[in-house]
């Protein structure tokens, strides 16, 4: 059976090592059976979207840093056979930001990217994560990473069901 993880990032400013939110969701046998929300105080207190997230500095500031959060996240997903992000780019970009900031090690699963399953799978146009959830019926409270991360799952979950494989 396949196992996965769904994880989204929120990001404070336009750096990609600032993470400032991360959700993480992990998927076995077709079931969800861990869910990961965090806070993370990222390194710098400028905070330039915090109208898309809500998240400022005051909300983060006594947060542990990616690297408190990251080791006991990382143990989780020794055992996933790929990652998956819609817009994967952007998380593998903040993932590998995060990690080299805080001399962490790179996990070395594939990264799946659910805008271009969406596309693949059911010929999606347009892909952004509200418009695939809005199409497969699946709720989101779009950009909390909590909520991104567990509806990134469930497009993974819904191509599975429908035949998809990762390779």
């Amino acid at each position: 059976m396949i196992t996965f993880a769904a994880i989204d990032f929120e990001t404070a400013n336009y750096h990609r090592s600032s993470a400032c939110a991360l959700g993480v969701v992990i998927v076995a046998n077709g079931k969800i059976v861990r869910r990961f929300y965090e806070l993370i105080r990222p390194p710098s207190t400028r905070f330039t979207f915090t109208h898309i997230h809500g998240l400022s500095w005051h909300d983060v500031r006594q947060a542990p840093v990616f690297g408190q959060v990251w080791p006991g996240i990382a143990e989780e997903l020794t055992t996933v056979d790929f990652l998956a992000a819609h817009n994967a780019s952007f998380d593998r970009g903040v993932l590998g930001a995060c990690c080299t900031e805080h001399e962490l090690q790179l996990p070395a699963p594939p990264f799946v990217c659910t805008m271009q399953l969406a596309r693949n799978q059911w010929n999606m146009r347009p892909t952004k994560l509200s418009d695939v959830c809005r199409n497969l019926q699946i709720p989101l409270n779009h950009h909390h990473a909590a909520s991104d991360a567990e509806a990134c799952a469930r497009i993974v979950m819904s191509a599975l069901d429908q035949g998809w494989r990762p390779w």
